[in-house]
């Protein structure tokens, strides 16, 4: 499956995408403000590890973001479980050469689009370190409104950072229905 972007496309991983996945996640500024189970430095190892998992899932919820023909970033939905069962988490991240160009902005409209086509939910959620404005941006552009702030309830590389909630409801999300 695949969801074509106006500069990119949106696909699930292949074991082909190991080397430009470690190529573009092992920039120390691309992980500052993700949650730490994505490695820092990220070896070719990490890089068939994670490849490795998203093809042995069922139900496609994690793609590549292909550029040029290679896979300069990752978006994806954590699915969950009991009273969050429908209400599933978008996360991503995208290359620093390919920062500030609408790119991650788009991917996110695009799958909060296939999310709210394909998948029987209430609402999707985004939570953003404090430190991080700019993800701030890519999801209000998205069409995402922010709910609320944790207050001092994160940590990263040692600091304590506030923690930002966003949600998108099919309501009023500005692109649901959007044909894929």
């Amino acid at each position: 499956m695949e969801i074509k972007g106006s500069q990119f496309t949106l696909r699930h991983w292949q074991q082909a995408d190991a080397p430009a996945l470690q190529k573009h996640a092992n920039n120390p500024k691309v992980p500052a403000y993700l949650q730490d189970r994505f490695p820092t430095p990220y070896t070719l190892k990490d890089a068939e590890a994670f490849i490795g998992l998203m093809l042995n899932r069922l139900t496609v919820t994690n793609f590549a973001i292909i550029i040029n023909g290679e896979a300069a970033g990752g978006i994806g939905l954590q699915l969950r479980d009991d009273v969050h069962r429908k209400s599933p988490l978008i996360g991503y991240w995208l290359g620093e050469q390919y920062w500030g160009r609408g790119i991650a902005t788009e991917a996110v409209r695009l799958v909060t689009a296939y999310t709210f086509t394909n998948f029987d939910i209430i609402c999707i959620q985004a939570a953003i370190f404090s430190k991080n404005p700019a993800s701030m941006r890519v999801l209000e552009k998205a069409g995402y409104t922010l709910q609320g702030v944790l207050k001092q309830s994160v940590i990263k590389n040692g600091e304590v950072m506030d923690e930002h909630v966003y949600i998108a409801y099919p309501t009023n999300c500005p692109i649901y229905g959007l044909s894929l």
